[in-house]
């Protein structure tokens, strides 16, 4: 055995590795430094500069005095859009969650070739939103659209921005009824103490809209007691005949019932206008709620806002 066999055996036996296995593996070249992660545009960062503002030029919007619904969750809202939807020339379809929808300028070029066009970041969303609800708008045949995301109620400012012929709906219902009814859709999920202050922060929005935004106000419990009445006020308000469907909502075609674009449960499959819940007691009002009740009118100790259901602004 010569002399480097006798030593790599030796080496071998006592390590497991040999010399010319070390001298193989000092032969291979260094492993290349990983690339740092790419950074995701997911998250679709604001371009700089960014403002929100109204359209440069009237052409451009397509969609002309668009209606927006604006509620808490659990507030019978989308009782009120398919009741509206029944009508011939009011098209309301399910919850759509337009502020959610961005865009993303993701490299300086593009970014440089908006503002060359006199777009900030917010201008290039409002066209592609205005384009999305004019296409629904056009398809269904009819003349005005209605949206009713309850969440709309946290960018009231810059749908008023985007559209500044947009008119609002506002409705209201009492706000104990609501953390009730948030509760009650998924009892395990949402438990009684989260949800005072989960809906408590759409009622805020909300009335702070009102105070804002010229509009028309109705309760949830006036609509369920008096629907016919109800909505012929919205109907004399948009300027369009009455029409009877609307109470038998059932009737026409309003799309699937199914939870995350709008109400889901067994009341609303009805086809009919349901009786609404008794009020809850003055008593029964956590602390937390007493202010947005009595700003609403449904327990004693300010007058209800503007003194009248239709907001003068």
């Amino acid at each position: 055995m010569n002399w480097k066999r006798r030593i790599n055996t030796t080496l071998e036996g006592i390590t497991g590795y040999t010399v010319t296995r070390a001298r193989r593996a000092s032969e291979r070249p260094a492993p290349r430094p990983k690339r740092p992660a790419r950074t995701s545009t997911a998250s679709c960062e604001r371009a700089p500069g960014d403002a929100v503002r109204p359209p440069a030029d009237p052409a451009d919007r397509l969609l002309a005095a668009p209606v927006f619904l604006l509620s808490s969750v659990r507030s019978g809202s989308t009782l009120l859009r398919v009741m509206l939807n029944s009508h011939s020339r009011i098209h309301a379809p399910h919850e759509l969650h337009m502020r959610r929808i961005t865009v993303n300028l993701s490299t300086e070029p593009v970014r440089q070739a908006m503002r060359a066009l006199g777009h900030t970041h917010s201008d290039v969303e409002h066209l592609l939103w205005d384009r999305l609800l004019h296409r629904e708008l056009v398809r269904s045949g009819k003349s005005i659209l209605v949206e009713k995301t309850p969440s709309n109620v946290f960018a009231y400012r810059r749908i008023s921005t985007c559209w500044p012929d947009a008119r609002f709906i506002f409705l209201l219902r009492h706000p104990l009824s609501i953390a009730r009814s948030w509760h009650e859709a998924d009892p395990v999920k949402r438990p009684m103490e989260e949800a005072i202050p989960h809906t408590l922060q759409y009622m805020r929005h909300l009335e702070e809209a009102r105070s804002k935004l010229d509009g028309i106000t109705l309760t949830y419990e006036d609509l369920t007691a008096d629907p016919e009445g109800e909505t012929r006020r919205i109907c004399a308000w948009l300027g369009v005949d009455w029409e009877p469907e609307m109470i038998d909502y059932g009737a026409k075609e309003h799309g699937e019932f199914v939870k995350g674009i709008g109400d889901w449960r067994d009341k609303i499959r009805t086809g009919t206008v349901q009786p609404g819940r008794p009020l809850p007691r003055a008593e029964e009002v956590p602390p937390e709620l007493v202010d947005i009740c009595r700003a609403w009118g449904y327990i004693p100790g300010k007058a209800e806002h503007d003194g009248e259901k239709v907001n003068s602004g």
